[in-house]
């Protein structure tokens, strides 16, 4: 039947019908896919722990792969997770965290989070999960501008050097807030 011709369940015009709409439902979808370029995403990285690591280089990584553009402004503890040395032992506070089956009095104990930073280390190798320094690797390679708080490199008394190859230094917040009001995404993590 050609498609032009009235089917048993409608007529020439509700055929045309839909083929208008399917003609408009692919180019709003190739309109789409032109603009992920153009897509913007900044994350902000306050925390150097273990368990926070994770969320700013995922969603960096991920967004990446989906052609945004995107950038993570690591500023105060964030900063350890671009610290080449640093990120390899990051820890876990045990203490305030609501998801440790233990309770505070106990968390406080000396060598806690030691002990939950080894148990979450090895859970993560356990399950094929990426390391922080894989993670770091794996954005780069993606185009993730992970960039260094200049103010904090100064504050911690950083050097250049200490940080992964291909991370962004001498960043201050007045070039991240201009990225970020240049972006359809802003994340606080």
């Amino acid at each position: 039947m050609s498609t032009g011709s009235p089917s048993a369940d409608g007529t020439r015009e509700d055929v045309a019908a839909l083929e208008a709409r399917i003609d408009e439902l692919e180019a709003e979808l190739a309109g789409d896919r032109a603009t992920a370029d153009d897509r913007r995403m900044v994350i902000v990285a306050t925390k150097g722990t273990l368990d926070m690591a994770y969320p700013p280089l995922i969603l960096a990584s991920t967004a990446a792969a989906f052609g945004w553009d995107v950038t993570v402004f690591h500023t105060f503890w964030g900063l350890e997770i671009l610290h080449e040395d640093h990120s390899k032992e990051l820890q876990l506070s045990s203490v305030g965290n609501p998801n440790m089956p233990i309770p505070n009095a106990v968390a406080a104990l000396p060598g806690m989070d030691r002990a939950t930073s080894m148990l979450l280390a090895r859970r993560i190798a356990d399950n094929d999960v990426a390391s922080v320094e894989e993670l770091v690797r794996t954005a780069l390679e993606s185009g993730v501008d992970l960039q260094a708080c200049q103010m904090t490199v100064d504050l911690l008394d950083y050097d250049e050097d200490d940080f992964y190859e291909g991370v962004e230094t001498g960043v201050g917040a007045a070039s991240a807030f201009q990225r970020m009001a240049n972006s359809e995404i802003q994340l606080l993590v």
